[in-house]
């Protein structure tokens, strides 16, 4: 008699390298698994409070800052739903900064500090443009709205200045003049709507993305896979068939998206852009795993630790299922 298959949820914000779970065109061995697609502050918010489901999408640096804490009641795989450059994230005035360098003794605002897309970015400003944390004033609050606050504590580096702001956003600061720039993963309203005020600093951002990840081999990783604890606890096995699984999905989707007979995305060029990715980053333009990922996992562990979002320095060894360590052995 065949075993139940453990029914599990997971929460994910939609991608088209998932998208064969959530069809079950792809199944996760002795797994029910039922995908939830949702916004991902939604996901974020329900699931650091509640742990409403059994898998999730989930900031990487929320998850490294409990790991840090000591928090062990979730544990991460090595997929990565979600990987974006973030020089393409820093917003400013036309009259503003008009160069990296120029951002020195600025007012810089950020809708949390321990975000994910904040710490890669404020680790080009520290590492990249040789500018220290403390020769900015930092400013926290919401990119549009006000009300935002931090979701984990902070220890700050000794001489950072970060002011929460309450009563006021993002958008409206930078527009008014109160800020000399925003780092945010998402646009500030104004910019969106193309209000002639507000710009990005790198007008022509993926040349100088690419560039980047070319030289320095870090192709940033904004969001983990997680799983509760006491699933694995009660089915270790669970890690290793999702790991499976995950990668199986996503291969699907990246021979879809370079068939060169029809466009699976309404967008043209797909497949000459896939195989560009490939040749900066190897025959998988988007891995998952450690090892292939050491160089962003160990610089941005400890880029987080740098900036008081980690407590400590963290192995990357130290955040995923031992079953997915190696995914050869798995």
């Amino acid at each position: 008699m065949t075993p139940p298959r453990l029914a599990l949820t997971f929460a994910q914000s939609g991608y088209e390298h998932l998208r064969d779970l959530e069809t079950g065109a792809v199944r996760v061995e002795g797994v029910e698994l039922n995908v939830l697609t949702l916004p991902i502050e939604e996901i974020f918010f329900r699931f650091l409070r509640y742990r409403e489901w059994h898998v999730s999408e989930l900031s990487f640096a929320k998850y490294l800052a409990l790991r840090a804490a000591g928090d062990t009641s979730l544990v991460a795989i090595p997929v990565f739903p979600s990987r974006v450059c973030r020089h393409s994230s820093i917003f400013v005035r036309p009259d503003g900064p008009s160069s990296p360098k120029e951002l020195a003794g600025g007012r810089i605002g950020v809708p949390e500090w321990a975000q994910t897309a904040s710490v890669y970015t404020r680790a080009l400003l520290q590492h990249e443009w040789g500018i220290p944390l403390q020769d900015v004033s930092w400013f926290q609050a919401g990119v549009n709205t006000p009300g935002r606050s931090e979701k984990v504590a902070l220890r700050l580096p000794e001489g950072v200045s970060l002011t929460p702001v309450p009563d006021r956003c993002l958008d409206d600061m930078l527009r008014d003049g109160d800020l000399d720039a925003i780092f945010s993963a998402h646009p500030p309203e104004s910019f969106e709507r193309k209000d002639p005020h507000i710009v990005r600093l790198f007008p022509d951002y993926r040349a100088v993305e690419r560039e980047y990840v070319e030289r320095t081999g870090i192709f940033p990783i904004m969001h983990v896979t997680v799983v509760r604890a006491d699933v694995l606890e009660q089915a270790p096995w669970v890690a290793a068939n999702l790991y499976r699984a995950c990668e199986e999905a996503k291969r699907r989707s990246v021979e879809r998206l370079s068939e060169m007979t029809a466009s699976r995305l309404p967008l043209g060029w797909v497949p000459s852009l896939v195989e560009e990715m490939k040749g900066l980053l190897g025959p998988d333009p988007f891995p998952y795993g450690v090892e292939e990922n050491r160089a962003t996992l160990e610089a941005f562990t400890r880029w987080a630790h740098e900036q008081g979002v980690a407590s400590r320095l963290v192995e990357p060894g130290e955040l995923f299922a031992p079953q997915v360590l190696d995914r050869y052995k798995v």
